[in-house]
């Protein structure tokens, strides 16, 4: 906080350390992780505060890395962030409209890929690292980054426990199944809650997305949060996503969830590039008969009322959960299976969709 107090917070003048703009503050390993609170609409004009706080927390004695964010976010009870003296009312554009907020590019990566649900319990997380890993056959370079803070199950998923090391400032992912992959959980004990104001999170999230050593990639698959709460929202908003990709199975409960994860892209002009049925059928495996434990084909025709693309259908079955469970997903376990042929055809619809050149409309011809 000392070391806050020679940097000037949003207004220009009152030090950061009392300005009231602090979101969140805390120490970990010798990292130092701050939120500053500022209004969305003033994102760009506070960068070089933000820029003059990482350098002054760097500067303290023992202090590894500084890690800090802006967020509109705050914890409940806080005061309004203090606008800047020299601002004007409002900004460029329509009539008391605040200027958008422009993602900025993760440097090396060419497509960042949202996987989404409407809510926990659809095997989201499982499809995200089977998809990724299935991308990596097709001769992508992937990465996966598991932004379920709360609950993150990439360390599982993938088979990995040692922490990631720190070069240069930058986290460097670890590696398993052809994926480069990081996530809260490999920062903290397996069973070590997390309990973090939403402000946190954020700081926590954007770390995990712009301070990592990604290197090039192809795309980097994104697992989110289930629900459609703010740090979805401001996820989305935050990171420049090529599109999501919607998780749900086939049962009226969970799509009435999925429509909400649509709506919410939606409102963020986020592109849906499809849906996925997962858990859609099962096949027993001694009389070889088929039960629609789920129903069938609701996400389909979710997909088709919606004009949105329909990925494919993923069936329930124990070899998808051992194999998760084992840190050795069915893809990267039986990459010539009938599952695995599943998750490369979804994974080939979706190479196909993000190399696909922009549309642009035909030429009108005139003749005078």
């Amino acid at each position: 906080m000392q070391a806050l107090g020679a940097v000037a917070g949003p207004d220009g003048k009152t030090p950061l350390s009392r300005s009231g703009a602090i979101g969140g503050l805390t120490q970990r390993e010798g990292k130092i992780y701050l939120a500053i609170v500022v209004e969305a609409a003033r994102a760009a004009q506070a960068e070089p505060m933000r820029q003059a706080a990482q350098d002054a927390l760097k500067a303290v004695p023992g202090v590894a890395a500084a890690i800090v964010t802006l967020t509109s976010e705050r914890a409940p009870g806080s005061p309004p962030a203090p606008a800047p003296s020299h601002a004007h009312p409002q900004q460029p554009g329509a009539k008391g409209a605040p200027r958008p907020r422009v993602p900025e590019s993760v440097a090396g990566v060419r497509h960042i890929v949202a996987i989404a649900s409407g809510k926990g319990g659809v095997g989201k997380s499982t499809t995200a690292a089977n998809l990724a890993i299935a991308l990596a056959q097709e001769g992508w370079r992937i990465g996966l980054l598991d932004a379920d803070v709360f609950g993150p199950s990439a360390p599982r998923l993938f088979g990995l426990s040692e922490k990631p090391k720190v070069e240069d400032g930058f986290l460097v992912p670890l590696r398993a199944h052809g994926v480069k992959v990081i996530s809260i959980g490999l920062l903290i004990e397996e069973e070590s809650p997390v309990v973090w104001r939403g402000p946190m999170v954020m700081s926590a999230i954007t770390q995990l997305l712009r301070e990592v050593a990604w290197g090039e990639l192809d795309c980097l698959i994104v697992d989110m949060p289930p629900g459609t709460g703010d740090v979805q929202l401001t996820l989305a908003q935050s990171a420049p996503l090529s599109g999501a990709i919607i998780v749900s199975t086939p049962q009226d409960l969970a799509l009435i969830d999925a429509r909400r994860g649509i709506a919410m892209f939606d409102k963020v002009k986020i592109p849906a590039l499809g849906i996925i049925e997962n858990m859609s059928y099962f096949i027993c495996p001694h009389c070889q008969g088929r039960s629609d434990i789920f129903a069938h084909g609701g996400a389909r025709h979710e997909a088709e009322k919606r004009g949105v693309p329909f990925l494919g259908e993923v069936p329930l079955d124990i070899a998808i959960r051992e194999t998760s469970d084992a840190g050795n997903p069915i893809v990267a376990a039986a990459p010539e299976g009938a599952h695995a042929k599943v998750f490369r055809a979804i994974a080939r619809k979706l190479i196909a969709s993000l190399d696909a050149p922009a549309q642009r409309p035909a030429p009108k011809i005139t003749i005078g």
